[in-house]
């Protein structure tokens, strides 16, 4: 830390930031009290083709080029004798990252979360007006295909996670089926953050965005798989299913509605959403597959210190799973 991050003076404490169940987030804190963020893969379960932090590191540096809210990068570790895994420090960016409703109660100011959800979709929009050539990013993936690409890759990477005993994995494959008998005409290709929710989002005291986290899924395709996934997270009161238990900040009042973030997002674009549930239903679909590779992981120990219970991760996986099918069934 010393020797390569400017700034960094020791002795460092590192404490896990909570909220992660994936790539592992740490708060580096100097002697001086400078403080910074270190990412690395998780313990253990590491797929080849995942929690690639070189990767991260590099669309975290070229989007900053383009005045996209990102942290800035410090430094780059690619020697595994450091840390056993390629890691990666960054800015630690202060703000408010609302997590579930009890921060939203302690942190955001009720006035201003109605304004949150549109500023979300007009930080979106901006991303997918990003040019991949233009800031070094054309090669990070193919354009094309991209739905189809990612129902072949998530269902390996599923079936690679799954267990004999786990029985909601009939319905997983099911959905699978249908959203590839019925895959969307993409309608372009930009880059994709992959995983974008209010939670992976720094906001400032008037629920701007000040900086986007989590960049493990960035890729090139098609921006509509992001703004869906944005309204699965996106919970509202009387849904049956949330996309994380415990982890639902929009169910605190004073937030806006989906349709609103909609509406935002096509102001500042000129996509055609009307086949949006088709993404949505994927986004349920894929989210349930991540969350079978988070729930081995686990058992198998990776979770550094977090101790937060997975118990209920089978049921909930084939809540998830469930959800899309219904959307699917409304849709064909």
């Amino acid at each position: 830390m010393e020797t390569h991050v400017r700034g960094a003076h020791g002795p460092f404490d590192f404490d896990l930031i909570a909220g992660g169940r994936s790539n592992l987030t740490f708060k580096v804190t100097g002697s001086d009290g400078a403080t910074f963020a270190l990412r690395r893969p998780p313990i253990a379960q590491v797929l080849s083709t995942a929690h690639d932090m070189l990767r991260e590191h590099r669309v975290i540096a070229a989007l900053g080029s383009a005045h996209v809210p990102v942290p800035e990068v410090c430094g780059v570790c690619e020697d595994e004798s450091v840390n056993e895994r390629p890691f990666y420090v960054m800015e630690f960016v202060d703000g408010m990252i609302l997590r579930s409703e009890e921060v939203v109660e302690e942190l955001c100011p009720l006035p201003i979360r109605a304004a949150i959800g549109p500023n979300l979709a007009c930080t979106l929009a901006d991303l997918h007006r990003v040019d991949p050539d233009e800031v070094g990013l054309g090669t990070l993936g193919r354009r094309d295909a991209y739905v189809e690409r990612q129902l072949k890759r998530w269902s390996t990477q599923f079936e690679q996670m799954v267990g004999p005993d786990d029985l909601h994995a009939d319905l997983v494959r099911s959905v699978n089926m249908r959203l590839s008998a019925h895959l969307p005409e993409q309608q372009a290709a930009t880059i994709v953050h992959g995983d974008f929710r209010l939670d992976n989002t720094v906001l400032d005291d008037h629920g701007e965005v000040k900086a986007i986290l989590d960049w493990e899924l960035c890729t090139l395709g098609d921006p509509l798989a992001d703004l869906a996934l944005l309204m699965v997270y996106w919970s509202e009161p009387g849904d049956t299913v949330v996309a994380l238990e415990g982890q639902a900040p929009t169910l605190a009042p004073g937030f806006g509605t989906r349709a609103e973030i909609m509406e935002e997002y096509q102001r500042q674009s000129d996509l055609d959403l009307s086949g949006l549930p088709y993404y949505t239903a994927f986004s349920y679909w894929r989210l349930a597959c991540i969350l079978q590779g988070v729930y081995r992981r686990y058992q198998e120990g990776a979770s550094a210190g977090d101790d937060s219970s997975v118990a209920s991760f089978p049921e909930h996986i084939g809540g998830l799973a469930r959800a899309a099918q219904e959307i699917l069934d409304g849709e064909h």
